[in-house]
């Protein structure tokens, strides 16, 4: 072997080295925040039908509420991480000190909003006569712990600059243990219903916010960085997510779109496409995985002035998100015929869902690499670009979906409008990284 070639596989060892230790924890913390819904889910389930449907309706709610803030995360992950690449560990944590700030400012004024409003935003909802007392009083309680959870939002975003996904794995873990706990003794032990599974889930909030806070701080002494919120830095993050925020409402919308869709199909068409909703929401924890790692190893690349360096690492990863779409690709056709009883015995139920899980099996190589892209164009603080990229696919995907009920084609068509909007997705995506235009490098973009 010489050592032209020697040097490649070299790098790509390397790479794959970086990849793995950033996106394996990150896959398990991804993974461990959706067993909060499930363990609440579980223990209030056994209080009775009108509890377990009013945990539902708060708990959609609260997660889209949350979710909209999740720029929190991706916009701190990169600025953090190019002010590591760039050798100055006192400007990131003090870039992550304004993110958290900015986290609390915005809890505060959703709590404001949230108190006062919530049995109008449960009634929006549809929730009945039954379930909405107990949707309001969950909802109220719960919106208590909403800035402890933006906190932790923009804190994983701080380690995940810093290169450090296995500390918010090991906070999550925590997390559901403690919820989980929480939820057992004040839900049966203190009969408090479903108020304690609430306060249970804020008291755990809570604790994971401190175990963040104390890592941060401790860096931020260690390195000297001010702790006092900064207007200017403050608004500087707001600014940086404003595009990214722009991107999820976008995505929230096509989700919405799709779902409403499928509801004007029929109860079988809409059962089966919940199914698979949540199989295509696991699929994508394990592919955004690989994004934060790309989110977090190109901004350091860029913040250090090596965009060569940045280039090849996304090369590589786009490769991991191929791969990693056709290994999912395969255990989905695999996994069909088992998978769909585990949710429902009604044959119509399965036979809608069936060739629908075909179309997004043979769409998981294009997941892979806009997965892998979006987190490679999020490191590099490409937030505008990505915001209008989503802004079309919303406008190609939406009269495409809505004609799906005149046209026919049932879910799958449904599903076929989906692996569009992912190849729109893909194609913006390819476009921009082609082009080199998001290879700006320094400390900051």
């Amino acid at each position: 072997m010489t050592q032209a070639s020697a040097a490649p596989k070299a790098d790509r060892r390397r790479h794959d080295r970086e990849i793995v230790a950033l996106a394996v924890p990150a896959f398990g913390a991804l993974v461990a925040e959706p067993l909060f819904v499930l363990a609440d889910s579980a223990i209030v389930g056994h209080l009775g039908t009108a509890q377990l449907a009013g945990l539902g309706v708060a708990s959609a709610l609260l997660t889209t509420a949350v979710s909209i803030f999740v720029f929190l995360a991706y916009a701190t992950t990169a600025a953090v991480a190019r002010r590591v690449g760039a050798g100055d560990l006192q400007a990131a944590i003090r870039q992550g000190m304004d993110g958290i700030w900015l986290a609390l400012l915005l809890g505060a004024a959703v709590i404001a909003v949230v108190l006062p409003t919530a049995p109008g935003l449960v009634g929006l909802f549809g929730a009945s006569d039954t379930a909405a007392p107990y949707a309001v009083t969950y909802l109220r309680i719960s919106s208590l712990g909403i800035p402890a959870m933006l906190v932790v939002l923009a804190a994983t975003g701080v380690l995940r600059g810093l290169q450090d996904t296995r500390t918010p794995l090991y906070v999550a873990i925590g997390g559901f243990v403690a919820n989980a706990a929480l939820n057992l003794g004040l839900v049966y032990g203190a009969d408090l219903g479903i108020a304690g599974s609430a306060w249970g889930t804020v008291m755990a909030q809570c604790g994971m916010a401190a175990l963040y806070l104390l890592v941060v701080v401790r860096g931020a002494r260690r390195h000297g960085a001010s702790l006092r919120p900064d207007a200017a830095g403050i608004r500087a993050c707001a600014q940086a997510g404003a595009p990214l925020l722009v991107r999820t409402l976008s995505l929230r919308a096509i989700l919405m779109i799709a779902t409403a869709v499928a509801a004007r199909l029929g109860d079988a068409d809409v059962a089966a496409h919940q199914i698979i909703l949540s199989l295509w929401s696991l699929m994508a924890f394990a592919l955004d995985a690989i994004a934060i790692a790309g989110q977090a190893i190109i901004g350091r690349y860029l913040g250090a002035d090596d965009p060569a360096g940045a280039r090849a690492v996304c090369r590589r990863m786009v490769q991991w998100g191929i791969a990693s779409g056709v290994v999912l690709g395969l255990l989905i056709i695999l996994a069909r015929p088992l998978f769909i009883p585990l949710f429902t015995g009604d044959a119509s139920v399965q036979d809608a869902a069936l060739p629908a899980l075909v179309v997004v099996a043979l769409a998981q190589p294009v997941c892979g690499v806009v997965f892998v892209l979006d987190g490679v164009l999020m490191g590099a603080g490409d937030g505008p670009y990505l915001a209008w990229a989503m802004l079309v696919t919303l406008a190609v995907f939406t009269p495409v979906a809505l004609l799906v009920p005149t046209l026919g084609g049932g879910l799958t068509a449904v599903w076929g409008a989906m692996t569009l909007m992912m190849t729109v997705r893909m194609l913006t995506l390819w476009t921009r990284s082609r082009s080199g235009r998001w290879l700006v490098t320094g400390a900051t973009r």
